[in-house]
């Protein structure tokens, strides 16, 4: 199982910055880094926030919960019941709004075969772009994990994960 300063390291190297930038911008010593990757101390809890938005991940993925897999293809014998496997999709746009949508893959499979288009999402046709038999297609080929990650130049983040 990885460790908070494997994990913590790895997203830090990911976006290319050294212990000293980390230090510099929240205000300690980029010694304090290296103990908290080599698992000797942990981040004080009023600079997590901060250290996710530097390294471009959710509270939830710095702290090790609810890190999407990277989209894989299960071999025929393996493959879930899609009646069983939910369609999420988080969407942080750079101004702050946070979008969480759940959609058990029967209800997109039902829209998809239908030609019926998705519902609006408080009053917002947010999915509207997405390919939905294209997504129906890769989920019943065994397609599950993360199926698409943006991170626009805007800092907006969109993640679309099958599980």
């Amino acid at each position: 199982m990885e460790t908070f300063g494997q994990r913590f390291q790895k997203l830090r190297k990911a976006k290319g910055l050294t212990q000293e930038d980390i230090a510099n911008k929240i205000n300690i010593s980029a010694q304090a880094v290296s103990k908290w990757e080599n698992d000797l101390t942990s981040p004080d809890i009023s600079v997590l926030a901060e250290l996710s938005d530097m390294l471009g991940v959710t509270l939830d993925e710095l702290l090790g919960k609810d890190a999407p897999k990277t989209a894989e293809v299960l071999p025929p014998d393996e493959r879930r019941d899609i009646s069983k496997m939910m369609f999420k999709m988080t969407v942080d746009s750079s101004d702050g709004d946070k979008v969480r949508i759940n959609l058990p893959m029967t209800l997109v499979k039902i829209f998809t075969e239908s030609g019926a288009g998705m519902p609006d999402i408080n009053g917002k046709n947010t999915l509207k772009n997405i390919d939905w038999n294209q997504v129906l297609m890769l989920v019943e080929q065994g397609v599950i994990g993360e199926i698409m990650s943006v991170d626009s130049a805007d800092g907006d983040r969109v993640r679309i994960v099958v599980e």
